[in-house]
């Protein structure tokens, strides 16, 4: 690539950012992606096709919305997806082996979740930690909690109305999809209309300065890191509704996406720069990707290859955003 070049894609990059033309960036993306796939395969546009979609996106987009709340202040949180797994463990201990209320069951799990994340937030600022390195230990430790709970084994019998949350439908409209969007109506609400939301993206750009200007940085990102704790725990919880089981693999996979979607949805992996509804529009891409992917006949092999390049088109698009910040600082 020639100089000239280089400086045109910056350059274009840097009008997305100015212009607040990235939720419109992605979601035109979003659009362009599902006209092609609807002329790739018949049945992409089929009420089924849309129904699988929705619902597998209520789970992937709850975890993104998690993991954005962390990247917008320039944190990260690799234990999100043993956190879900954890949360879904406990729940389906306490009602199905102790009997306790299930409404209860559900407060005591997120509280796992929040406290989870907690403990993650306080570690990481008390002892100035590396995020990615401290969540990577947490994650080992979380995930032994999980096996050490349920034993290795699966946990079935969860009652008829906690199944429904997770595989039933309002109104033709999956329910996970349905409680995906209450989590991000909350996340924007917290994001663009409250004192927190704004101490984010403050500290997201710079926690000298936030702090020089009397934020407590520390108290903000040991909240942030809660709350996205206890939203992977929901996510987590979900999935064992759907699955009529609480199984120890649930959030396995989740660490990708929940990164990647955000990124995709153009939030910045060093924090400040992005809206929470770009994690949303990123899991949707993912999702129509994967969709489209399956549908055609791809090797399940090369599946993943699928996916690996999209993150990197995502990294790529980061960098270049980035770029275009400290050229028109």
């Amino acid at each position: 690539m020639t100089t000239g070049t280089g400086t045109k894609i910056v350059a274009y990059f840097k009008r997305l950012h100015t212009r607040g033309g990235q939720i419109l960036s992605v979601f035109g993306a979003l659009a362009l992606l599902v006209i092609i796939s609807s002329f790739i395969s018949p049945n992409f546009i089929t009420a089924y096709n849309i129904t699988i979609m929705s619902r597998d996106l209520g789970f992937v987009g709850i975890i993104a919305i998690a993991q954005g709340l962390l990247l917008l202040m320039g944190d990260i949180d690799i234990s999100i997806g043993a956190i879900a797994g954890l949360a879904a463990v406990s729940t389906a201990k306490l009602v199905v082996d102790f009997s306790v209320n299930p409404i209860m069951s559900l407060v005591i799990s997120l509280a796992v979740g929040a406290g989870c994340g907690l403990v993650n937030g306080f570690l990481i600022t008390m002892f100035r930690l590396n995020p990615l390195v401290l969540t990577i230990g947490t994650q080992t430790v979380y995930t032994g909690l999980n096996l050490f709970i349920s034993k290795g084994k699966t946990i079935t019998g969860f009652p008829a109305y906690f199944v429904n949350l997770g595989s039933g439908s309002l109104f033709k409209v999956p329910i996970p999809f349905i409680i995906m969007l209450a989590v991000f109506v909350i996340a924007m609400f917290i994001t663009k209309k409250t004192i927190l939301g704004r101490k984010i993206y403050a500290v997201g750009n710079s926690r000298e300065t936030s702090s020089m200007v009397g934020i407590k940085t520390q108290n903000v990102r040991m909240i942030v890191y809660s709350i996205a704790g206890s939203i992977a725990a929901a996510a987590g919880i979900l999935m064992s509704f759907r699955m009529m089981a609480a199984q120890t693999m649930i959030g396995a996979t989740w660490l990708l996406p929940s990164i990647a979607a955000p990124v995709i949805g153009g939030i910045a992996l060093t924090g400040g720069t992005g809206h929470i509804g770009g994690a949303l529009l990123g899991a949707a891409i993912m999702g129509v990707i994967g969709n489209i992917v399956i549908l055609g006949g791809v090797n399940v092999y090369l599946q993943q290859v699928v996916n690996g390049a999209v993150v990197i088109l995502a990294i790529i698009f980061d960098s270049l955003l980035r770029r275009s910040r400290y050229i028109s600082l």
